[in-house]
């Protein structure tokens, strides 16, 4: 990759390409052959393209992401409905609690989320993640009065936009490595979404989004409605962010796969769990 310096210098950095898991091309300017094009996917690495407004807007990812996919495609098609209702549940407990750890961590309630956590049904059938939506966005950004999330609104919520649209690669990414239809999802269900199983896996890892912008937020003074370089720089981060599964940490992209490999085994049913991120638990007081 080549480079230009403070001094008008040209420079190359190199990188192994098993190192990379997505690529973010964000200037119109850029110029890629299809032959790297060609190489990143067959590396499995995801590329995402931006709009004008450096916004990303589309993605590209391996077809043939795993040496048994036919197999995993079959046990994806064919599991059933008790099987993703639980699964959803658990998607739904955990990101409930790792909202409320997010909380907790700047010092605000959080025992109406550690509730909620605990009263998700099967299904999610009483709707706990949107009652702890409604509980948590407000308190999370209480520096802005009446904040709500909306991807079509400003400043923060253009932040949050960019991280999750890094996130949604990642967590694609690494479906299609494992071998699964990011296509299929267990509770996202839409003919025009390609992506409803990433975006139902990416659940609880938002949470790590939302902390990193808050962090962000809070030593900013003002946000810009156009985002920054500096901004974009630390939301490219998001994939080398530190999660916890099981009591280890490891960056967000093997983390992820680890979801991944997880859920296959819970279609073949060998598996009852999921494997998935836990931030610190607060204690309900």
């Amino acid at each position: 990759m080549s480079r230009t310096d403070n001094s008008g210098k040209k420079f190359e950095k190199t990188m192994p390409i098993e190192d990379i898991g997505a690529v973010v091309l964000e200037d119109p300017c850029i110029n890629i052959t299809h032959q790297v094009i060609a190489t990143m996917l067959a590396h499995n690495v995801a590329l995402i393209t931006c709009d004008e407004k450096y916004h990303p807007i589309g993605m590209m990812l391996n077809l043939c992401g795993n040496t048994t996919q036919a197999e995993s495609f079959r046990y994806q098609i064919e599991a059933s409905q008790p099987l993703k209702k639980q699964l959803w549940r658990q998607v739904v407990q955990t990101k409930i609690h790792n909202q409320a750890a997010v909380l907790a961590a700047f010092g605000k309630p959080v025992e109406v989320l550690i509730t909620a956590a605990s009263n998700v049904r099967s299904g999610d059938v009483d709707n706990r993640e949107a009652f702890a939506a409604a509980y948590y966005w407000p308190r999370l950004f209480n520096r802005f009065p009446g904040f709500i999330r909306d991807r079509d609104a400003g400043y923060p919520n253009n932040l949050l936009n960019y991280g999750y649209a890094i996130l949604r690669a990642v967590i694609a990414r690494s479906l299609v490595g494992s071998g699964l239809l990011p296509t299929l999802g267990i509770f996202h269900h839409n003919r025009y979404n390609q992506y409803c199983l990433a975006d139902d896996i990416m659940e609880p890892y938002r949470p790590y989004i939302d902390r990193l912008v808050l962090d962000m937020v809070e030593s900013e003074s003002i946000g810009p409605d156009r985002l920054t370089q500096a901004q974009r720089m630390q939301l490219l981060t998001i994939p080398t962010l530190t999660v916890n599964m099981n009591g280890r940490n490891r960056p967000l992209m093997v983390a992820a796969s680890e979801t991944s490999a997880s859920l296959l085994k819970c279609f073949e049913g060998t598996l009852r769990k999921m494997v998935l991120p836990e931030m610190q638990k607060p204690e309900n007081n």
